[in-house]
This record gives structure tokens, sequence and C-alpha cells, in this order.
């Protein structure tokens, strides 16, 4: 039998999704002291997943991670394969015969759901839906907002959910300099809305968004910061957590929402509101959103791990737009085991498992290994611990019966595929880049997969 990963025959992996998880798991496989051949897959024609769909349009600098997945691409033993929908195109037990271990990291691209009455009206959208929608995902230029109302609710606080705020309350000449598509700017240029109202369920000690983002909704052109004085006053927990050397984070965030109470308005048209220790229980509205229900709550017990329990107490905003930002969630694909209740796939250190039985030769990393959290850094540390698995492991994989990606290209062929390799993707790149430079923007994104595929 072969022995994997020497010069006569290398570690075939395939990587399944192109996002950050996926590329530092390519990239701590290639640095390895052993043969190793890479082949990464992703259902969209081009790479990098919630960094190119995901980080908002004006956080430019943040994709510049790129250029460290773009270095790992042009390693001659990794390969890209897009516009390959694993699980349809090709399944995961066919992909077994091409490859001796395969790596799931295609993240969490679904939303968790609030669970309360109301959620379907009109006007009732998810953070998600929206994110990818000004970003340019294919899967979501369909998707209709009404921005005819003047006021907007989003439940949720975390980065995303700020992300939403800042778009809705941007004018149109803030948002031209960055790579939002052009349809969601002339859209977004319409907006009626006034004020953004942002909820969540615990208090200001304990939101999730980073400072940041937090402070520049205090720098904004056209919208300045409310807070009320009452929603600062801590509890005793609350203030020895902000106390606690190992939350700086978020002591960083209350000084900046305590500079709220002080920022002056300076005639800007828009608002962006911040309420604390709110649970929606209800959206109410004749055929669409026209109102929310909460429920106040109170935070008990001791330090940086309270709960969160309702008050039987009760207050209603009228608003026009609803959007929930409370979570990804994964989704399965066939014939690997899935969890619809963690929304993960069951894994230990990466293995993928189902009832203690371990799937050998499976692994996962990202979100879809652990669940939505953290930053796009988190994934490094994440997949090195998969990659470390897999290694402890070479011995007891199965060779695959194929162990060719010209096989590989060809099966794809023969299927009426057309993958995209990374140098199509290159072109892709280019082409968009040129468009964006005809606007003054950084790029304009092509947001269907025909004018992709047109532009190789």
């Amino acid at each position: 039998m072969a022995v994997l990963g020497t010069p006569q025959r290398p570690l075939r992996v395939a990587i399944v999704g192109s996002g950050p998880s996926g590329f530092y798991t390519a990239e701590d496989l290639l640095k390895q002291d052993l043969n190793v051949k890479v082949d990464m897959f992703d259902k969209l024609p081009v790479p990098f997943g919630l960094v190119r769909y995901g980080v908002a349009p004006d956080h430019l600098k943040i994709k510049n991670v790129i250029k460290i997945f773009e270095k790992t691409a042009s390693n001659p033993k990794f390969s890209f394969f897009g516009n390959v929908a694993v699980g349809q195109n090709i399944s995961v037990f066919e992909l077994n015969k091409y490859y001796d271990a395969v790596v799931f990291a295609y993240g969490a691209e679904s939303d968790r759901h609030l669970g309360i009455s109301g959620e379907d009206l009109a006007g009732s959208y998810t953070a998600t839906e929206f994110v990818a929608w000004y970003n340019g995902h294919p899967d979501f230029q369909g998707h209709r907002f009404d921005f005819s109302n003047e006021i907007a609710v989003i439940v949720g606080n975390g980065n995303v959910a700020m992300d939403v705020a800042r778009i809705l309350c941007k004018t149109p000449e803030e948002l031209k300099a960055t790579d939002i598509t052009q349809n969601a700017l002339d859209v977004l240029s319409g907006s009626k809305i006034k004020e953004v109202h942002v909820y969540g369920r615990r208090g200001p000690v304990q939101a999730a968004f980073t400072a940041p983002e937090i402070r520049e909704m205090g720098e904004l052109a056209d919208c300045y910061p409310v807070i009320d004085p009452q929603d600062l006053n801590l509890n005793e927990s609350s203030q020895k957590e902000l106390e606690d050397p190992g939350n700086a984070g978020r002591k960083k965030n209350f000084e900046i929402m305590k500079n709220f109470l002080s920022i002056d308005p300076k005639g800007r048209k828009r608002k962006f509101v911040l309420h604390f220790e709110r649970s929606p229980v209800e959206i109410m509205g004749k055929g669409r959103v026209q109102r929310v229900k909460f429920e106040i709550n109170k935070l008990t017990g001791e330090p940086n791990k309270q709960k969160v329990r309702g008050t039987g107490k009760f207050e209603e905003i009228d608003c026009g737009m609803f959007f929930r930002s409370v979570g990804y969630t994964g989704t399965p694909i066939k014939g690997l085991p899935f969890s619809s209740q963690t929304g993960i796939v069951p894994n230990h250190s990466g293995r993928v498992m189902d009832s203690e039985q371990i799937f050998t030769g499976w692994y996962v990393a990202g979100w879809i290994k652990r669940g939505a959290t953290g930053v796009i850094g988190t994934n490094k540390p994440d997949a090195e611990e998969t990659v470390k698995s897999l290694l402890e492991d070479i011995e007891h994989l199965n060779p695959c019966e194929i162990p060719s990606s010209e096989e590989m290209a060809k099966f794809l062929k023969d299927h009426v595929v057309r993958a995209v390799t990374f140098q199509d993707w290159k072109k892709i790149d280019a082409a968009e880049i040129e468009r964006g430079v005809k606007q003054g923007k950084p790029r304009e994104k092509f947001a269907t997969i025909t004018d992709m595929l047109s532009a190789i």
C-alpha cells in the first residue's frame, strides 16, 4: 500500500469551501514537511467566502487578508475548482474516490430564527440576506427590501448588526467609494429611513460588537448616536465584569457608549438608537411589519455568568422594517453527518463523527466545525487543530482509488460542470476592478454567475 505524503505518493486533500477556514487549512497543509496536493472546491465561481460576501463594503482593510490567501493559491500544489457544488455536482462519496481526506470548511450560511410570531411578515428580513444582497452574492440579488418607512429595528448585538445599522445610516456619498454593488447603492439612495434602533437582550457590558464597529456609529456624516443614560446604569455583576482585566474590549465599548451621551447631533438628520435588556416577543402588523413588542429584561447572577430574566413588563415601537441579526447557522450537505440542533457537523477536534463513530478521512474546519463565532483570524488556530488531527490519522486513511486532479477535472467536464480555476478567477477579478475604476469604486462585482463566467 502506498505511503501517503511521500515523494512517490502525495497526500491528496479536498477542501470544500474557499473562505478563511478553507484557506487557512490549505496554508497549514502546504507548509508541512510532506508531499501534499490540495484541491479546493466552492459552489460559486469566485473564492474567499465571507471575506467577499460577509465583510462590509466600507471595511476594505479587513479584506487585505485575501493577499495571504492568494499566496497560498499560487502554490503549484494547490488547485481551485470554483462553480462546483459538493453534494450536487459531485457527492461526498465520489470525492472519496479522488482524495485521501476531505476537509469540509463551507461555513454557516443560514440564519437563526427568533421563533416569535410575525417573523415572516413583509418588511421582516434577516441580516444574512441583507448583507449578501448589498455585497453582490448571486443567490440574493432577487431579494427586495422596502426602505419607504422611516423607522428600522435591528435585533442583535454583534458586528453584523452594526454593519446593517451602519449601511442603513450612511449617506450615498459615504457608500459610493466602497465596493457595495451599484444596484444596492441605487436602492439605498432612495431610502426614507430616519431612525435605526438596535436592540440587545443583555446589557451594554455584554454586547458582542467590537470597539471599532460601535465607535464608527458616532462618526457618520448624517447620523448621530442616541442612548438612554438609564441603560448605562449597571448592576453590581456588570460593574465587576467591566473591572475584570479579561474584559478590556467590553470596557472600551462601554466608554464609547458613554461618550455617545455628549455627542452633538450638529444638524445630522438620521438617528442611531441603542437599546439594551430587551427581547422581542412579537412582530405586529396587518400584512406587513408595523410594530414590534419587546419584553424588558433583567440580568441576574454572578459576573461573566449572568442570565437574562424577563420582567413581565413590555414596551412597543412602531417601525416599517425589521432585521434579525442573531447569528448564522450551518446547513447540511447530503451524505455528511449534521446536527440541526447545533447547526454544525458533529466532530471531535475536527474529525467528523456521528453517534460516537468517527468517519475516517472526513474533517471539518471553521464555522461548520465550531459554530458561527469569532473573527476571521479565529479560523487560523481552528484550521491548524483540524490539520493536526488529519496528520495524526495519516497512517489510518484509506488511499483513494484515483489519485489525480486531472481525472477530477475530467469527471466534472463529463458531468457538464464548468469548473473555474484560480487563473479564471483572476480574469473575473481584473474585470471587476476595471468596472469599479469607471465608477470611482475599488471594484464593481459581478452579481450573477452568468456574468462571472462570461468574464473568463
